[in-house]
């Protein structure tokens, strides 16, 4: 992606366009858009802004262009997880590892999965 990150409304607009498997720019506008009080006209550059970034495809379809993602989920929050970190962290994770620390309502399997990945930090540090 090459520094081509995605914003909190950009996020969520690929979040609706993967759970549709496909969409058009009306029904985006009309499920998406009104749910927001967004414009047609933003959210057809929110699309094409996403097209430009690599994150949207889109084919025409009898006449209609039908936008769908270009990768999945899980690689689209990684990315705007690590430009949170980058700018707005500085690079540290310290500031979340503490905001981690003070929550009350960890699961059982988000502290397991937090101790798998201390682990898996240790063994690469280690190798």
């Amino acid at each position: 992606m090459g520094g081509r990150t995605v914003g909190d409304q950009e996020l969520a607009l690929l979040q609706y366009i993967a759970e549709k498997g496909d969409a058009s720019v009306g029904e985006v506008a009309g499920g998406f858009g009104e749910e927001r009080g967004l414009a047609r006209s933003t959210v057809l550059t929110m699309m094409e802004r996403l097209r430009a970034k690599a994150y949207l495809g889109r084919e025409q379809v009898q006449g209609v262009y039908r936008y769908h993602p270009t990768r999945g989920q899980e690689s689209v929050v990684q990315g705007a997880v690590a430009s949170f970190v980058e700018k707005t962290l500085q690079g540290s994770v310290s500031p979340f590892v503490a905001w981690m620390s003070q929550r009350a309502d960890v699961t059982d399997a988000e502290l397991a999965e937090l101790q798998d990945l201390v682990n898996t930090l240790q063994q690469r540090r280690e190798s």
